[in-house]
């Protein structure tokens, strides 16, 4: 079995270890900057090293790495760094194992803390001791990960595509395209040329049939990376390289990629390279803020290819009328490149993308809007997911920051790729929903002058007369409706959008006469919101928010909104929607009539006492404190107290607010 007739070809077997790493990759989301990463199989880790090794071996029949400087395979700096960086991670894995007692390669967030510890790492100011462990841990990967793609694409070029017969093709006077790849025409090329540094990638983006870098090129960038200094910056062919690249219909997502490999765009960008590797140590963000960035210009880049247009068909359609999109791609390569440094990383970075700006000769107008769009780009969301969009004093507020459409339209698109792009598991139609509404009410307002900002009045008017359009059409009593709707305070038809009032006011006009008094719950699907809603009619009782917020948790369901308004009868209206464990709408026809009869015969019960909740913290959530603030204001207005909780989000923690409510006999 072990003859020569039963081993595999170098060939073959240098082409399995290609696939199983490129395999392995996908496992990981194709990024070793995962916040948790696996030491041994992620990109980067202990298993690309391995893989270098078993190929070299196999081929130059050697028994370590170190006997490859001699076959002029590594070079002896090469070496060096790869046995430096397994050193470090074979010390991460052995403190890991000892500190797990067991066989364990994730580096989670419950032993994160403790390695850093152990390896003698302190909290300085701006930066805790977890952060700068991990900072050095990505550092690592990232130069070996980089290691690893030049060194199997070497042998890919020696051992797999070396018996294909090509000759080079010239693409300019420095650069060739050989077996499929781009090529220095000569190793002295990035010495007599610099600007060639960046060149290289705006030729990949312009020939889209290259399939990479030669290794020996690859090589060549490592070597001459020092040549990008202030004045390569402030050479005019590398400012104007670098926006071309940038104004690419294709590959810029891929190039600004391999430069970040490479270390060229870290070098090019000062600013960036403070970003490269580092964590964010919170339960917000999945990956480092350099892989977060690159995954924000990759959202905003995909808005403008065909095939994507049903991932975000609103935003893919404004995506089309943007005059430069590349402001966009700035403002995202921008938007978090003051991430570590103290204070409001907002304002720090729009004074780096300004600078960056006017360095490379954009016009006064348009650096004001990529500096505008990094200092404000969190101001979207934070509007959206934490004010009532449905009242038109903040949508005029809004609108006043904002400005024009222009501006709108840039921020819309920067704000869902932010978001889509900070983990897998925070982008959700809500959210979408949100953001998209926020959207069309401030365009609106832009439209009609913000001189003139729509009056509350004026918004219920808009709402009764479509919501009784619509009811009539339905077959309502006229009478009826506009009955009921004489008990409603204002805030009802400002808060709710003119379906939700038809469907809630048509509820309640067909029920018995004889169920008046029982509560009412109806359930249904709003895509337009992108919810599952809740409405609940009945007396008004301090304990319904408690009793729906804890029923819907037993149901492992996410309250996502919810809001109670009394009438002058002594009725109370709650509104609630509602998201799977998962943050999907709850569709199944047989989970709703589940919930609907739960909180049906919730509600009923005349001695209801609060379940224990069942659903634990996650693992990572138990990683992280959040510290708890609780303020009051009065709202003389309204005759009412406005209580604002900020807290990290846990299973049933609404229910547990409602139940500390009814301890101390508040009315919500």
């Amino acid at each position: 079995q072990l003859s020569p007739e039963h081993l595999w070809p170098t060939k073959d077997f240098t082409e399995a270890k290609i696939e199983e790493k490129n395999k392995r990759y996908l496992k990981f989301n194709e990024t070793a900057y995962n916040l948790e990463p696996n030491i041994k199989e992620g990109p980067g880790g202990l298993r690309d090293i391995q893989i270098i090794g078993w190929v070299a071996k196999r081929h130059f029949n050697v028994d370590s790495l170190k006997e490859l400087v001699g076959h002029n395979f590594l070079t002896h700096q090469e070496y060096e760094q790869l046995e430096q960086g397994q050193n470090f991670l074979w010390k991460i894995r052995f403190a890991l194992h000892i500190l797990c007692k067991r066989h364990e390669e994730r580096l989670l967030f419950d032993h994160q803390r403790e390695l850093a510890e152990q390896f003698g790492y302190s909290d300085a100011e701006g930066q805790l001791a977890v952060e700068q462990f991990m900072g050095e841990y990505y550092q690592t990967v990232m130069e070996l990960e980089r290691l690893n793609e030049m060194l199997l694409q070497y042998f890919q070029e020696v051992l797999i595509y070396d018996d294909t017969a090509s000759r080079p093709e010239k693409i300019n006077r420095r650069f060739i395209s050989y077996k499929g790849y781009i090529a220095a025409a000569n190793k002295d090329i990035f010495k007599h040329y610099p600007f060639a540094l960046l060149e290289i990638f705006l030729l990949l983006c312009q020939n889209p049939h290259l399939k990479g870098v030669r290794a020996s090129t690859i090589r060549l960038i490592r070597a001459h990376s020092y040549l990008i200094d202030m004045s390569f910056r402030d050479d005019l062919r590398c400012r104007a390289l670098f926006m071309e690249i940038m104004r690419q219909p294709f590959g810029i997502t891929h190039e600004m990629r391999r430069m970040n490999r490479y270390g060229i765009l870290a070098a090019y960008i000062p600013a960036f390279k403070q970003i490269v590797g580092q964590m964010q140590h919170d339960l917000y963000h999945a990956y480092t803020v350099d892989e977060h960035t690159l995954k924000v210009l990759r959202n905003s880049r995909r808005l403008f290819v065909e095939k994507h247009k049903d991932e975000l068909p609103l935003a893919s359609h404004i995506a089309k009328t943007l005059a430069k999109p590349e402001l966009l791609y700035l403002a995202a390569l921008f938007h978090d490149i003051a991430k570590g440094r103290g204070g409001q990383h907002e304002v720090f970075g729009a004074i780096d993308a300004e600078q960056f700006c006017l360095l490379h000769n954009l016009s006064h107008n348009d650096t004001r809007l990529v500096t505008w769009l990094v200092r404000n780009h969190l101001i979207m969301s934070m509007t959206a997911q934490r004010k009532d969009i449905n009242d038109p004093a903040i949508i005029h507020e809004f609108a006043l920051l904002v400005g024009d459409i222009d501006h709108l339209d840039y921020l819309y698109l920067l704000t869902t790729s932010d978001i889509r792009a900070t983990s897998p598991k925070v982008w959700n139609s809500w959210k979408a929903s949100l953001l998209s509404q926020l959207y069309d009410y401030t365009k609106h307002a832009l439209h009609q002058g913000l001189e003139s900002p729509q009056q509350q009045e004026e918004l219920i008017n808009h709402n009764k007369q479509i919501a009784l359009k619509d009811l009539t059409t339905l077959q309502c009593s006229k009478e009826d409706v506009l009955t009921l709707w004489k008990t409603l305070p204002d805030d009802y038809f400002i808060k709710l959008q003119a379906e939700e009032i038809t469907w809630q006011t048509q509820a309640i006009v067909e029920t018995e006469i004889n169920d008046k008094n029982k509560p009412l719950v109806k359930i249904k699907i709003d895509e337009q919101r992108g919810a599952t809603e809740i409405f609940i009619h009945t007396m008004p009782k301090n304990c319904v928010f408690a009793i729906v917020t804890s029923t819907l948790s037993q149901l492992v369901l996410d309250v996502i909104e919810a809001q109670t308004i009394t009438s002058d009868k002594g009725y109370a209206f709650h509104t609630y929607f509602i998201l799977e464990e998962d943050g999907s709408i709850v569709r199944d026809a047989d989970r709703i009539h589940k919930i609907q009869l739960a909180l049906e015969e919730k509600l009923s019960s005349e001695n209801f006492s609060l379940p224990v909740g069942s659903q634990r913290l996650s693992r990572t959530q138990k990683q992280f404190s959040l510290q708890t603030n609780v303020q009051f204001d009065e709202d003389l207005a309204n005759n009412q107290t406005i209580m604002t909780i900020e807290a990290a989000n846990r299973p049933a923690m609404l229910s547990h607010i409602g139940q500390a409510l009814i301890e101390c006999r508040v009315l919500l």
